[in-house]
């Protein structure tokens, strides 16, 4: 009875997320076309203890990031916000309404730029662009998926942009 249990389970697993019934809002390789927009509704106002909490658990010391009388002498004036919270934020309000339940994985990130810093009580807006959408060569159950995510803050100055790969579900047959 434990095989049994055990491949209802696997069979389980291999259902999608919409066949699953869970209902997930990302979408399926076959839901992204090249050129489409996405501009994500889901804001947020980056906060100090976003940023310390943030370059604490990473132990990141940057003195920039942690330490007001350091950044005050610097050319900001001010803590900056650790850039790596800056692209998880942007790549995570983007999840909502492209991969939610229907990624397999991050396959690569490039062309990451942070082109003007963010700060303390900045609100962070994103929008995404699919740039390419191809069939796995050796899966035929799914497919890679490029994305352009743009991060831009309350005065629309783009503060972050990364190009991403993910390998995404397809519909079941």
């Amino acid at each position: 009875m434990p095989a049994l249990a055990a491949a209802a389970a696997a069979a389980y697993q291999k259902r999608t997320a919409h066949e699953r019934g869970d209902a997930m809002a990302g979408l399926y390789l076959e839901e992204f076309e090249p050129g489409q927009v996405i501009r994500h509704p889901l804001r947020k106002s980056v906060t100090e203890s976003d940023n310390m909490l943030f370059s604490v658990m990473t132990l990141n010391p940057q003195p920039l990031h942690i330490d007001f009388a350091f950044a005050a002498d610097s050319e900001w004036g001010r803590p900056l916000v650790n850039s790596l919270f800056t692209l998880g934020l942007m790549i995570g309000i983007s999840v909502h309404d492209t991969t939610l339940g229907t990624t397999i994985g991050n396959l690569g990130m490039t062309e990451t730029v942070f082109p003007h810093p963010v700060f303390h009580g900045d609100t962070i807006r994103v929008e995404t662009e699919v740039r390419s959408v191809r069939e796995s060569r050796s899966r035929p159950d799914r497919g890679v998926v490029e994305f352009e995510h743009r991060a831009y803050n309350q005065d629309d100055v783009l503060v972050a942009r990364c190009v991403r790969q993910a390998m995404m579900m397809k519909k079941a047959a």
